[in-house]
């Protein structure tokens, strides 16, 4: 059995999209996957599956919300590896790394608009853009930044979901407690 970790983008913000993340662990665990935890109520599910095509585990659990709560919800599927290796690689000082944002891309989206992204330069803003994330550090706080989720989605054509660092941490230190 695999352990994965599933990041669903945009849900129990403001109000909208709410899902109790107990109902999701029931779902998901009664859909066939294993071991199924969730981390805050912002969308971070780990969990155990015999299957090894995360395609048909994300419409799995796609269609396993919309069944249940009637709207879609856009799911990442990443291993801890996959995700040890993003955090590996951020390219900041580990000051700035404890104080950063990685931007999680669904799909890679096309060199030109990564090229133009990277050209924009705004003050105490820092982003770097590879294949799959976007490292992301502002030394005035995410709440107050130029940058967010919407921002990128919006330049790069291709669905983000950002979680920081800490976040990053506690999902690999989860996801190794099932092994």
């Amino acid at each position: 059995m695999r352990t994965y970790v599933a990041l669903l983008r945009g849900i129990n913000v403001s109000g909208h999209k709410k899902i109790s993340m107990a109902e999701l662990r029931a779902i998901l665990t009664n859909l066939g996957l294993s071991n199924v935890q969730t981390y805050i109520q912002s969308g971070n599910v780990i969990f155990q599956a015999v299957d090894e095509n995360t395609q048909k585990l994300k419409g799995l659990i796609q269609k396993g919300i919309k069944d249940n709560f009637g709207f879609e919800v856009p799911v990442l599927i990443k291993t801890p590896n996959q995700l040890l290796t993003i955090l590996n690689e951020c390219p900041f000082s580990e000051d700035k790394k404890v104080n950063s944002y990685f931007t999680l891309l669904y799909s890679e989206p096309e060199y030109t608009l990564m090229e133009n992204l990277g050209g924009l330069k705004y003050p105490n803003e820092e982003i770097i853009i590879t294949a799959s994330c976007i490292y992301f550090y502002s030394s005035i706080g995410y709440g107050n930044t130029k940058y967010n989720n919407n921002f990128f989605e919006r330049k790069l054509k291709v669905t983000t979901t950002a979680r920081n660092y800490k976040t990053m941490l506690k999902l690999l230190s989860l996801s190794q407690d099932l092994k």
